[in-house]
């Protein structure tokens, strides 16, 4: 079966997205004071731990033997939808309360954020369809998660004090 040939990548996935997870949770204690000022930042922080939950339950979920193509899917998709409603509600805040600054670079932090959640909603359609191609779209989407929460947890450690 295909999602067999995916195990190592998931198991790895899911334990580095709950590492993540714990770097953002210290992040925002750190600098909770300064955090709860800026609601785009709150925001941001919020669908950074959604996309990481969402990569640790696309990933742990992979792993569950013998599990139809379909309700992997399904399970993706239950769980990218409520992260998608985090980036999205997030973006609005961000492009709301960019005051002064650039629209460009708010645009910049809205697709880090939307562009975490997108591939999991395609791979978990395809999944629900019946195609093993949505594996490599979920694996796309962990990756860029990875990617988008390293970005998110450098703001909230240090560029949030500048």
């Amino acid at each position: 079966m295909a999602v067999d040939e995916w195990a190592g990548f998931f198991a790895a996935s899911a334990g580095a997205a709950a590492g993540l997870t714990g770097l953002i949770i210290v992040a925002m204690s750190v600098n909770i004071g300064t955090i709860i000022a800026i609601p785009s930042i709150t925001s941001r922080a919020g669908a950074t731990i959604a996309a990481l939950v969402l990569a640790v339950v696309s990933s742990s979920a992979a792993l569950i033997p013998a599990q139809p193509l379909w309700l992997l899917g399904a399970e993706v998709l239950a769980v990218g939808l409520a992260a998608a409603c985090f980036a999205v509600e997030s973006s609005y805040r961000v492009l709301a309360d960019r005051g002064p600054g650039s629209l460009l670079a708010a645009a910049g932090k809205c697709l880090v954020l939307l562009v975490q959640v997108a591939p999991f909603l395609v791979g978990a359609a395809l999944l629900v369809a019946g195609d093993t191609a949505g594996l490599g779209w979920i694996a796309g989407g962990v990756l860029a998660v990875f990617v988008g929460s390293v970005l998110n947890a450098w703001v909230l450690l240090v560029e949030i004090l500048r």
